[in-house]
């Protein structure tokens, strides 16, 4: 097929370019490169379309083809983009980045070099000839401007003529387009035969091909998307594009699979799309009202909320009643306390919701127990560290549900306390300084039962005070302070010696509050009135101090983490626990997770961990995780990457 067939058919929506998240990435030095193998004849690759139905598509510009099929470009986009770009002067639809990238290409009669508009060499200069102009008016616009430099030479004037022909016939060049189309050819085994093809550069997740489909029959899709993600943003809470698809999924289809959206009519998605952004805010609403938690940090077991937005599926969008809401959250929490989601999640999801639709919530439950054998928590449980573990959240939770007091001023702990440094903040209850003095390892230090919540003011006013001194005062002035946060009042565990038995001791009392708040969410006595707002929650300030600390520690993470949202890479999660995805067990404490790769879902998971054990190392590599040691490390790593990428 000809380049300009190409062109044309994307215009007429024909051949649609797919809403990949990463959008438009490459530079001017490579569109430049580009138009000059172009120029030479050099081979350019070929490109791949997947053929998918659009018989309910609205679509771009045309209609689709007759038969409702519309070729999506896996293997090109880059490509197609920037011909569609210096050929038609403008950016196609559905364009994410810089238009600039590829505005202003010129090219040297004599030389016969392509570079982009600089004033100080091209003004004035008609050796210099606008690339994207020349496409627009044909070569007769320029005959009198190569006459003239000619001069009356006409092997001159001859080869000019010639040189410019070569540029705009690039457009009448044949390339080579592999079509995978049939019913076989599902979500999954495109998403292989690209990711194989393509071994070298970006890969193709499951979501990304899905929303392609979805953007090609209705091209207003990621930005309604995109809305509601800013909107949850804004609150406080950052989601990604394919979690709200395969919320959507489960929603419209009860499924998990994106493949199932093949079957799924647009009007039915927009509608499904409606109802499942709706049931988001809901359910973030509630599980802020009844839960506590109410920030990013803490809304930990993202994987279950397609099961949760299915079960407001079937109730019109609210929970019909409070012991419905209590065992539904009973379920959550411990579905993410466990791992639920952190093996084959599609699986997990499909038996979760076919569980839920044919028994409802008290079906969800017994699945969970019958996977995990019990559904209780043990004092071992809380031997874990760090803000990414998974008994973080339920710290946090624990201590909004029960009201925990401030250690100083006795205050009830809430995110909307009013008033200069009133804002949430990570204690330690033993302070890191003094521990790390007694030799204690980061682990111990950084241990979930050595954290406690404060007002930033309390927090600033007890510093790095011994507990035998701040906890003393304390326990004289206000002793039921410390009983409200699960700390032992037994003055010996106060010694920097007894850490071990402080901690001990404290996992005992948090296991304890735990099982007692469990039971209440799943027995009852369950609130006569249900407490959702309309509202989404306010942003609290815990998590943003959690990782101005975690960024502290590890030299060079801010800089990195920088560095890749820049060019468009995934964000990582900080302080995240990394687990086995066959067991669901806790291997360790990664200060920067990208658990679907540096890409978004495009890869190998990648964790930065600066003290991992020999045996964490081992048990990471054998499921599949890249480890890296150092910012540094990590950073040569993604410049590596990149270069890579631009090469092919």
């Amino acid at each position: 097929m000809q380049i300009s067939q190409i062109l044309d058919k994307v215009d007429s929506g024909d051949i649609a370019l797919p809403e990949f998240q990463r959008g438009y990435v490459w530079t001017r030095d490579q569109v430049r490169g580009f138009f000059q193998s172009l120029y030479r004849g050099y081979p350019i690759g070929g490109f791949l379309t997947w053929s998918t139905k659009a018989g309910n598509a609205d679509a771009r510009g045309n209609s689709p083809e007759k038969d409702g099929t519309i070729h999506l470009l896996l293997d090109g986009q880059q490509r197609v983009t920037t011909l569609f770009g210096v050929t038609r002067g403008t950016p196609p639809q559905f364009f994410e980045g810089n238009p600039d990238t590829f505005s202003g290409l010129h090219f040297n009669l004599d030389t016969e070099a392509f570079e982009f508009y600089a004033p100080a060499k091209m003004k004035d200069n008609p050796t210099w000839v606008n690339v994207t102009a020349l496409f627009q008016q044909g070569i007769g616009a320029h005959l009198v401007t190569v006459t003239t430099l000619a001069e009356g030479d006409t092997v001159r004037q001859a080869t000019y003529f010639e040189r410019l022909n070569r540029i705009t016939q690039i457009k009448d060049r044949l390339v080579h387009i592999e079509d995978v189309t049939g019913p076989d050819m599902t979500i999954d085994v495109v998403v292989e035969i690209f990711n194989r093809v393509n071994s070298g550069g970006t890969k193709l997740s499951k979501g990304d091909l899905a929303l392609a489909a979805v953007c090609a029959s209705w091209p207003g899709a990621r930005a309604t998307m995109k809305g509601a993600l800013t909107d949850w943003s804004d609150a406080g809470f950052n989601f990604k594009l394919d979690w709200l698809l395969r919320n959507t999924t489960a929603v419209v289809t009860g499924g998990a699979e994106f493949s199932r959206l093949g079957e799924v009519a647009m009007a039915e998605f927009k509608d499904g799309l409606q109802e499942t952004v709706a049931a988001i805010s809901y359910l973030l609403n509630s599980l802020g009202g009844r839960l506590g938690l109410d920030h990013d940090r803490v809304v930990n077991g993202r994987g279950a909320f397609p099961v949760m937005s299915r079960l407001l599926h079937h109730h019109g969008g609210a929970f019909p009643d409070a012991m419905t809401r209590d065992r539904l959250f009973y379920w959550y929490i411990h579905s993410f306390l466990w791992g639920r989601y952190t093996g084959a999640t599609e699986t997990a999801l499909n038996q979760d919701i076919q569980a839920l639709d044919e028994g409802g919530v008290d079906a969800l439950i017994s699945v969970l127990q019958r996977s995990r054998g019990y559904l209780d928590i043990r004092r071992d449980d809380f031997i874990v560290s760090s803000i990414g573990s998974r008994f973080y959240p339920l710290l946090y939770l624990l201590t909004r549900v029960h009201g925990a007091q401030d250690l100083l001023s006795g205050v009830p702990l809430k995110d909307t306390l009013l008033g200069r440094n009133s804002s949430l903040q990570v204690h330690h209850i033993f302070p890191k300084a003094r521990l790390r003095e007694y030799g204690y390892s980061k682990e111990e230090v950084n241990a979930v039962a050595n954290l406690c919540f404060l007002t930033q003011d309390s927090n600033l006013k007890i510093g790095a005070k011994p507990p035998a001194v701040y906890l003393e005062e304390i326990a004289e002035r206000m002793p039921e302070t410390l009983s409200s946060q699960w700390i032992p009042t037994d003055r010996l565990l106060w010694r920097p010696e007894n850490y071990g038995y402080f901690l001990e001791e404290r996992r005992r009392l948090l296991a304890s509050a735990a099982n007692s708040f469990l039971r209440v969410l799943h027995d009852g006595p369950f609130p006569v009135a249900l407490t959702e707002t309309s509202g989404l929650p306010l942003r609290s300030a815990a998590n943003i101090a959690d990782q101005e600390e975690t960024s502290e520690e590890v030299p060079g993470l801010s800089d990195l983490v920088a560095l890749l949202a820049e060019v468009g890479m995934a964000q990582p999660e900080h302080e995240a626990e990394v687990c086995d995805p066959r067991t669901g067990k806790a291997i360790t404490i990664a200060a920067a997770f990208w658990p679907q790769g540096l890409q978004e879902e495009s890869g190998t998971p990648v964790l930065l961990a600066p003290e991992t054990t020999p045996a964490e190392l081992t048990a990471l590599e054998s499921c599949g995780y890249r480890v890296f040691h150092s910012s540094e490390s990590l950073g040569r790593y993604v410049s590596r990457l990149r270069s890579e990428q631009r090469a092919n």
